[in-house]
C-alpha cells in the first residue's frame, strides 16, 4: 500500500519571491515528492476548496463572508500577514479541502499526509499569523458534525503555540488539544491548550525527545481519540529564521517518527499536516518538510 498523499496546485498563491512567507516551497514539495518516488504511483489525491458551510462550522460566518468576498478588514489583514486576495482564499479553501481529505483517507487508510495545512493561529473570528482559516480545526469539526468520530486528538508541534485552535475548542470536550511550542516566541499572548508543553530557546533533539513521550501518553490517556491530526511544523529547526530552537532534520525524523509510532501502534489514524517552515532557501525548506512524508511511508 502507498502513502496518500494530497496536494493541489493552489496551495501556492504564487507569492513574490521577497515577501516574508515563502508560499513557493508547497510547489516545490510537491515536486521534490515526485522526483523521489514519495507521490506513489498514482500521484496526489487532490482536493476541491472547502464549502462555505465547512468553513462556517469553525469561524463566524461574517469572517468566511470576509475572506470569501476579498473583503477582509485591513486590521485583520495585517494579523495574518498578508493581503488576502482571490489567489489566497482559493488557497486557504483549498487547504482547508485537503486537510479533511487528508483526514478522510486516514480513516480509511490508516495514515495520510497532506503538503499544507497546519494554519493553526486563525479562530474563530480572524486570521493571525499566516493562517486564514484553521484547517485543522474545520476538519474536526466536519468528522464530528458527520458522524464519522466522536473524539479527537491535535498533536501540534509546530513551534509556535496552536493558540487558534485551543481557544475554537476551548471547553469543548470532544477535542483535545496538545502543544509544544517554544516558551518565548509567537504568539506574544498564550492561549490555553487542553495540555501546553512550553520549551526554551535552543532546545535541541535529546531534550526535545524527551519531552515529547510523556506528552503524548498524558494527551492520549485523556483524549481517547478516534483520529489525531498531527502538525508536523519544522520550524523548530535550528536553520529556521523563525523558530528559535535547534532541532536537527535527524531530530525531526525522530519526533516525527515518535508521534506516528505511538499513534498507529494505538490502531488510531493519523492525520498530518505540515505547518510552519521559515528560510530563504526553499529547496532545503521544502525537503525539510518532506521530512513527514518520508517518515510516514514507513507506517504504510
Amino acid at each position: 500500500m502507498s502513502l496518500p498523499i494530497v496536494h493541489h496546485p493552489a496551495f501556492d498563491a504564487r507569492f513574490d519571491e521577497a515577501h516574508r512567507f515563502p508560499m513557493s516551497k508547497f510547489s516545490r514539495l510537491a515536486q521534490i515528492l515526485i522526483e523521489d518516488d514519495l507521490a506513489g504511483p498514482n500521484g496526489f489525491y487532490i482536493p476541491a476548496p472547502a464549502l462555505p458551510g465547512w468553513l462556517q462550522l469553525a469561524h463566524d460566518a461574517r469572517y468566511v463572508d470576509q475572506v470569501l468576498s476579498h473583503s477582509v478588514p485591513r486590521e485583520i489583514e495585517k494579523a495574518i500577514g498578508f493581503a488576502v486576495d482571490a489567489s489566497v482564499a482559493l488557497r486557504s479553501r483549498t487547504a482547508v479541502g485537503g486537510t479533511v481529505l487528508t483526514a478522510r483517507l486516514a480513516m480509511a487508510e490508516g495514515l495520510a499526509c497532506n503538503t499544507a495545512g497546519g494554519s493553526h493561529h486563525a479562530n474563530a473570528s480572524g486570521g493571525a499569523g499566516f493562517s486564514v482559516f484553521n484547517d485543522v480545526a474545520v476538519a474536526s469539526h466536519v468528522l464530528l458534525a458527520d458522524g464519522d468520530v466522536g473524539r479527537i486528538l491535535v498533536i501540534d508541534c509546530d513551534v509556535h503555540q496552536g493558540d487558534g485552535t485551543a481557544r475554537i475548542f476551548a471547553g469543548d470536550a470532544r477535542v483535545f488539544t496538545l502543544s509544544l511550542h517554544g516558551e518565548k516566541n509567537y504568539p506574544p499572548v498564550k492561549a490555553r491548550s487542553d495540555l501546553d508543553v512550553p520549551l526554551p530557546d535552543r532546545m535541541g533533539d535529546d531534550a526535545y525527545l524527551e519531552a515529547l513521550l510523556p506528552a503524548m501518553k498524558t494527551a492520549f490517556e485523556r483524549a481517547r481519540p478516534d483520529i489525531v491530526f498531527y502538525n508536523a511544523g519544522v520550524d523548530p529547526h535550528e536553520d529556521d529564521r523563525l523558530g528559535r530552537l535547534s532541532l536537527s532534520d535527524e531530530g525531526l525524523a525522530e519526533r516525527d517518527r515518535r508521534v506516528l509510532a505511538y499513534v498507529r501502534e494505538r490502531d488510531r489514524p493519523v492525520a498530518c499536516v505540515i505547518g510552519g517552515g521559515y528560510s530563504r532557501d526553499i529547496d532545503r525548506l521544502a525537503r525539510r518538510h518532506s521530512i513527514v512524508h518520508r517518515v510516514a511511508r514507513e507506517f504504510v
